[in-house]
């Protein structure tokens, strides 16, 4: 059965009902002066000013994943350790993530993501300007400090502004553009790299970022909440020296000589972890609100999510890598073949709605992840004798199906959070996808760094990146063990899929 769009009035009808949430009404939202109010026909306005943003975020970071083994160079340090530089930026979406719905509710989600911009092209500024790895470790913190804000709160105007029934197609909306940074950025990367300098590549988020903020006041509606819930404090500390620790002690384990301090803030976070558990038992509202795993579709959907995600987190740190040091290629040379993965992630997106349709989300979901990985794995056998074509179409069909994967998570862990928990629901979703991409890159770096260790080498060769492809396709392959335990009919009314 076909399902047929609402208008204002309907939506209307469902905020007043408590199907979307009474903070985001399109009556309150119209009458904020330079807003529009949020309905069936213009979501793809909101969807797409949102996703430049994102834009933005994804372009950065796969130009960096580029520029690595050349700043390596210019900052006297191992190729491996600008692993830091991928993993503090992750790092601080981890820890403000969280924060983020609480101060969209306070102080309005216009206002908020405005701000978030600002400070994203701030610490792309200081970024272009870093002379040392400390440097940059921090330029990057907060350029994540921007960007724990931008992402989540978009996703909230969106979750709260679209019927569910246009949900699948909202996602896709806000998805494609931001797949213009990641095809533009290895190209793009390595032509800077390459040709001019790689400063240049955190200088391009400036014009982006200024447009976006006017963007934003144009056109995104200030909602908060009538009554915010007060900031958990303690949960917001114990929960960023938890987070902290742990990534940051994960990504140690990568390096020679720093295992017991490793090992140090590896403990710090398993108890700060602890003391967080039990504090959030005993707020009503942690700022990482642990009762939502209690929703089985939303449960799933992180567990399964974090598992694939670490595998994505690590492509990226790997492949570049590989490219340059292992077949020894240009940076320009090297961008224009990663750029196969975004391509395969672009064509996927018109895709995804009717593929959802057809098969459901826990078919969809159980094949993609087995084909996603298994293309992956193929990756760590790539040599340099491999036809340049073979491997782009590898590379395609491997974004294509992780894309897939994803557009299939982000939009089934949202069916049965109620209207009211939306806010905490995204933040906590949002926070373990940063989380499960730097631990990604930790992975990807402690697996890189075990094989140069077995065969004795002093920079990785090729048999090294065959060892860390392997480890984290691994991890992603198991998240088939909860793909299955999705119900056969689990986000029908999203999909319009029908079970039999």
């Amino acid at each position: 059965m076909r399902l047929r769009r609402r208008g204002l009035a309907a939506i209307n009808s469902e905020i007043r009902d408590g199907i979307l949430p009474a903070a985001g009404t399109i009556a309150q939202v119209a009458k904020e002066p330079g807003t529009v109010p949020h309905t069936p026909r213009n979501y793809r306005v909101t969807a797409l000013i949102i996703a430049c943003a994102l834009f933005m975020e994804q372009m950065d970071a796969t130009v960096l994943a580029t520029a690595l083994p050349t700043m390596a160079r210019d900052f006297g340090v191992p190729a491996t350790n600008m692993g830091s530089a991928l993993t503090s930026y992750l790092l601080a979406l981890a820890i403000f993530i969280p924060a983020s719905g609480r101060l969209a509710d306070r102080f309005g989600s216009r206002t908020v993501f405005r701000a978030a911009i600002l400070i994203f092209v701030g610490g792309s500024m200081l970024c272009g300007f870093a002379t040392s790895l400390p440097f940059m470790m921090g330029a990057r913190f907060l350029q994540g400090l921007g960007g724990a804000m931008m992402i989540p709160i978009g996703r909230l105007v969106l979750l709260r502004s679209v019927a569910k029934e246009d949900m699948v197609q909202a996602m896709s909306w806000l998805i494609m553009p931001a797949l213009i940074g990641p095809i533009l950025g290895p190209p793009v990367g390595g032509a800077i790299v390459t040709y001019l300098d790689w400063r240049w590549i955190f200088y391009l988020n400036v014009p982006i970022g200024l447009l976006g903020v006017v963007l934003v006041t144009r056109y995104i509606g200030e909602v908060r909440a009538d009554r915010p819930a007060r900031f958990d404090v303690p949960g917001f500390l114990l929960s960023g020296v938890s987070l902290g620790c742990l990534l940051f002690g994960f990504e140690m384990t990568s390096r020679t000589g720093e295992f017991s301090a490793a090992l140090t803030l590896i403990a710090i976070g398993l108890v700060s972890g602890v003391l967080y558990v039990r504090h959030a038992k005993r707020r009503a509202d942690p700022i990482l609100d642990l009762s939502l795993m209690r929703i089985p579709s939303f449960r799933l959907s992180v567990i399964g999510g974090s598992l694939t995600r670490i595998t994505q987190g690590a492509q990226p740190f790997l492949l570049p890598m590989m490219l340059q040091l292992g077949f020894g290629m240009t940076a320009a040379a090297s961008g224009a073949i990663t750029v196969a993965g975004a391509i395969g992630s672009l064509g996927m997106k018109g895709l995804a709605p009717r593929l959802l349709r057809r098969f459901g989300f826990r078919n969809s979901l159980i094949v993609g992840g087995i084909c996603a990985s298994a293309g992956y794995a193929v990756c760590g056998l790539f040599r340099p004798d491999w036809p340049i074509p073979v491997i782009f179409g590898v590379l395609m069909l491997s974004g294509f199906f992780m894309s897939f994967q994803f557009s299939a998570y982000n939009t089934i862990a949202y069916d049965e959070i109620p209207s009211t928990r939306m806010s905490s629901a995204t933040s906590f979703y949002a926070t373990f996808q940063q989380l499960m991409l730097s631990l990604g890159i930790c992975v990807g770096a402690a697996s890189l760094h075990v094989g140069m260790l077995g065969s004795g080498h002093v920079n990785p060769a090729l048999r090294d990146f065959t060892l860390a492809f392997f480890v984290v396709t691994a991890v992603s392959a198991s998240a088939t063990i909860w793909n299955r335990r999705f119900a056969a009919d689990a986000g029908a009314e999203l999909s319009g899929h029908r079970a039999g």
